[in-house]
């Protein structure tokens, strides 16, 4: 089994194209759970309807959305959008797939982070109001597997349920990396580059603790992706993958011919 996270930026019409037949043709031998982001949309459509998107670094580096209630609704229309058109994609391949939030089904339960850590552009570090944004606790993994062994492919986006069945902003990466945790399987991150990159190279394959030195010295992009891998692996994961979703055939390739960074416990 393997959990496969594509980028919003994958979301274009080739893009998505070469992705979802790959997949139809991979998901013959392997049953696959795929999860998409959509952050970037998110934000297009926020400007569009005069609200102005905020990020936010956390004290321990990485970079996130402020969702207050009015952004929480553009993220729910966005995603929606997107999830049901990603869904008609893989319907058009031969695929029977369903699309799903972390609402349906309580797929996903999350805890609110009321407030959260943040650092200013001095340094200094404040706490803010979390809105709603949060951390996934559980995952029903009955639902997926209902799904998976009746043949039908869950088309995941990253919204989840809170405590008190409210709608939660939840990053996709620690999303599918919460998938992956649950079921025990593989996780492939499908990015919009090879891997990880370290001074100009390719970093072919490191583990869990070299992974948690690299850290401070990633991008915001990958950082997320890294810790999202090293949370999937301590937790039941059993390997994760971060490769391109560019080239052709990029879950087979990325697989089979053993492309990007590969991570291990």
């Amino acid at each position: 089994m393997i959990v496969v996270k594509a980028g919003g930026a994958l979301l274009q019409d080739e893009t998505l194209e070469r992705i979802v037949e790959d997949i139809a043709e991979y998901s013959k031998k392997e049953k696959i759970v795929f999860v998409h982001g959509g952050g970037a949309e998110v934000t297009e459509t926020c400007k569009r309807m005069g609200i102005e998107p905020r990020f936010v670094v956390s004290a321990s580096g990485m970079r996130s959305r402020v969702t207050d209630w009015e952004t929480m609704q553009v993220y729910l229309m966005t995603m929606g959008r997107l999830n049901k058109m990603v869904v008609s994609k893989f319907l058009s391949k031969g695929v029977n797939a369903i699309g799903l939030t972390g609402i349906d089904g309580a797929l996903a339960s999350a805890s609110r982070k009321e407030k959260i850590l943040v650092k200013r552009d001095d340094g200094r570090r404040i706490l803010m109001y979390g809105g709603f944004t949060g951390k996934i606790e559980r995952i029903n993994t009955d639902l997926l597997k209902l799904l998976l062994d009746n043949n039908i492919t869950p088309v995941l986006a990253p919204i989840a349920v809170g405590k008190s069945f409210e709608p939660l902003n939840v990053d996709s990466d620690a999303f599918a990396a919460k998938v992956a945790s649950s079921l025990g399987s593989s996780l492939l991150y499908l990015t919009n580059v090879e891997g990880l990159i370290m001074d100009g190279k390719l970093v072919e394959s490191l583990t869990m603790a070299e992974a948690s030195v690299l850290l401070p010295n990633i991008g915001h992009g990958m950082m997320r992706k890294i810790q999202s891998s090293i949370e999937a692996l301590q937790e039941g994961a059993a390997s994760v993958r971060i490769s391109s979703g560019l080239i052709e055939k990029p879950v087979s390739n990325a697989l089979e011919k053993r492309l990007g960074t590969l991570i291990v416990k």
